[in-house]
């Protein structure tokens, strides 16, 4: 995705998400508003058709150029180029289909990802989590908005725990959104339920635990500053890392064994290079929170008071 788009660039909207989940209105929805209006023409690629369509009046009105693609060979570069001569549009929108890859995606040069978003149809979402994360990561692993709709009767314990699993699937600074019948639900009045005591003295992360610890601190640094943590991790180190420096960390599988991810953050320690780069050790540390070159921005550093080498984990933190 990029944040501006020069004159000679087509911006493309790409909705992603499974059959039946609200892709349609949502189109519908946001070709009405006022905000989304422009004076040229947008060309809309709908690459599955479910129960709801598009109205005809609708398209006429909002300057639309509806196109169905339903088999994913066709949804080529030639083919896109092929509708971008004869349409001639100053927007692409295009309503995905959830179970394509759309890492795949090859557009015209002309065209530039602007923003992709994923709906979500809250009512089928445990059974996607059981059973279907294997597509869901592709999915989610590039979209900077989740939708999550149809979240009616759902315990805020729930919400809670699809809040949680959705995030490690997701890219740095993506926004999830949880919808009921009554509009957008605030998630910070979901309950934390951490699976520890944050005002511990020290808080002991649970091998199963870890990933939770993780991406809470990674959400919620001012949260941890100051506080002292003791988990067990293995070494890895960088000649890119200054002396003494080294990050601890577990290797977290988010969708499948194919999309394995070793998360862990900056920790320094002055007996360092007493230790391995892939062994194992149980740590306790204080969390700063500091300007890193190797984070390119503001994150927590651990301050490693007391390391040990201890015995291997030999599974992967899931969620």
């Amino acid at each position: 995705m990029v944040d501006y788009i020069n004159d000679d660039e087509i911006p493309v909207f790409l909705i992603n998400g499974f059959l039946e989940a609200g892709k349609t209105q949502f189109i519908r929805y946001t070709m009405s508003e006022d905000y989304f209006q422009i004076e040229g023409r947008t060309l809309l690629i709908v690459c599955e058709e479910g129960e709801t369509d598009y109205d005809a009046k609708e398209l006429i009105e909002n300057k639309t150029d509806r196109v169905v693609i339903e088999d994913e060979s066709e949804l080529t570069e030639e083919r896109l180029s092929e509708l971008n001569d004869k349409m001639k549009p100053e927007r692409v929108v295009i309503e995905f289909n959830g179970m394509w890859d759309p890492t795949k995606l090859k557009f015209p040069k002309s065209w530039v990802l602007y923003q992709q978003i994923t709906i979500i149809d809250g009512s089928t979402l445990d059974s996607y989590l059981a059973n279907m994360k294997a597509l869901m990561g592709p999915m989610l692993k590039e979209t900077e908005l989740v939708i999550v709709n149809r979240c009616d009767d759902k315990a805020p314990e729930e919400l809670s725990d699809w809040k949680r699993k959705l995030r490690p699937m997701l890219q740095k600074g993506s926004d999830i959104v949880m919808e009921n019948k009554y509009g957008e639900i605030p998630l910070e009045t979901l309950p934390e339920e951490l699976p520890y005591d944050i005002n511990s003295d020290i808080i002991d992360i649970k091998n199963e635990d870890y990933g939770i610890w993780f991406f809470d601190c990674k959400d919620n640094p001012e949260r941890y500053k100051g506080k002292k943590v003791r988990f067990t991790a293995q070494v890895m180190k960088s000649e890119s890392f200054d002396k003494g420096y080294f990050v601890p960390g577990r290797m977290t599988m988010t969708c499948c064994e194919a999309d394995m991810t070793f998360l862990g953050y900056l920790a320094r320690y002055e007996d360092a290079d007493a230790f391995e780069d892939g062994s194992w050790v149980k740590l306790t540390a204080e969390i700063s929170i500091e300007r890193r070159k190797e984070y390119e921005s503001i994150g927590p550093v651990l301050n490693i008071t007391s390391m040990a080498h201890t015995g291997a984990v030999e599974e992967p933190v899931t969620f």
